[in-house]
């Protein structure tokens, strides 16, 4: 995958990888030995300067040495212990400026989300190899760096990333601007039969309509879903949408959705559903809500903004919105 000076102590798992091409130093914590060993091989493959491996519990048992530019962390099962590192992690590289990158298991990723709120993680779920390569691709080009000596199927992935994350922001912007503004016509003023403007009416905002029915947005949910019967599910994947549909159905049935439920509903891999979930959140229409009665929890829910498009959007549609 690209040129890099390795030394790597397989008896005491000490690696130092040395490459010319780049300046950011990288850190890796897994207490699998392998998926250590495969992290470290891929970041220096990458350009990158491997400083140091080591198991999640020197997490806890270190103070406060630098942990370089990039943070690469695997934790497939989280316990009490974990959830302390990676919440002090989670603090320290907020702190510092540096990138952190969590792989985990759908089982744990509630836990693992909880954990991370204040470092803008990216977190992987049951990632493969080619996953891991991808999510320092995106660092890279986040960092404004030269795409390294990657594969040509590394590469091409790279590409088409880059360009899904910029088509959903243009969607979002598009679906932002709609929700804010405020509609100005017919419905804003008053007339009389012949179509003249009452010159006594004013200009006033629309008030924002109740959300839907519950049952009808589940119902259109159980529609699309419908569809993976009789077509590959690739050719409507609509994951934004999907997610906004639960939470806006979750919301009307006062229930509250885990990271997991939403990824679940969003109809794509975890990791990508997470991708769409940060995009989303900075977009405004997502926000992360803890769970006042345990800390170690948290929830996703749709922000004002996105609420008061959902409501108009199905005002709008009126009873056409059934066979959507």
């Amino acid at each position: 995958m690209g040129q890099a000076l390795a030394q790597f102590d397989y008896a005491t798992d000490d690696v130092a990888f040395i490459s010319p091409l780049s300046p950011l130093a990288v850190a890796v914590f897994a207490d699998r030995g392998y998926v250590r060993a495969e992290m470290a091989e891929d970041a220096a493959a990458a350009g990158l300067r491997v400083t140091r491996t080591a198991e999640l519990g020197a997490l806890m048992a270190e103070g406060e040495q630098p942990l370089g530019d990039l943070v690469l962390v695997d934790c497939p099962v989280l316990e009490g212990a974990d959830m302390a590192a990676l919440a002090r992690l989670d603090m320290r590289v907020a702190r510092s400026g540096a990138k952190l990158v969590v792989s985990t298991s759908i089982g744990s990723l509630d836990d693992v989300f909880a954990c991370l709120d204040q470092s803008d993680a990216q977190i992987l779920v049951s990632p493969s190899r080619a996953d891991r390569v991808i999510a320092l691709g995106r660092l890279l080009l986040a960092d404004d760096s030269r795409v390294r000596e990657l594969s040509d199927h590394d590469r091409m992935s790279l590409l088409r990333l880059t360009e899904q994350v910029s088509q959903i922001a243009q969607k979002l912007e598009t679906l932002s601007d709609a929700g804010n503004r405020e509609v100005v016509g017919a419905s804003a003023f008053s007339f009389d039969a012949t179509g003249a403007r009452d010159p006594s009416s004013r200009l006033v905002r629309n008030t924002r309509p109740a959300l839907p029915d519950p049952l009808l947005v589940r119902k259109i949910i159980r529609q699309r879903q419908l569809r993976a019967r009789f077509f590959d599910g690739d050719l409507f994947a609509d994951p934004a949408w999907d997610m906004l549909l639960d939470l806006a159905a979750s919301r009307a049935e006062h229930k509250r959705v885990s990271v997991t439920s939403l990824c679940i509903a969003s109809g794509v891999p975890p990791t990508t559903a997470l991708r769409w979930i940060t995009q989303m959140t900075e977009a405004g229409l997502f926000c992360r809500a803890e769970d006042e009665s345990d800390r170690r929890r948290a929830f996703i829910t749709l922000s004002e903004k996105a609420i008061d498009a959902v409501a108009h959007y199905f005002a709008e549609i009126g009873t056409i919105a059934a066979p959507v």
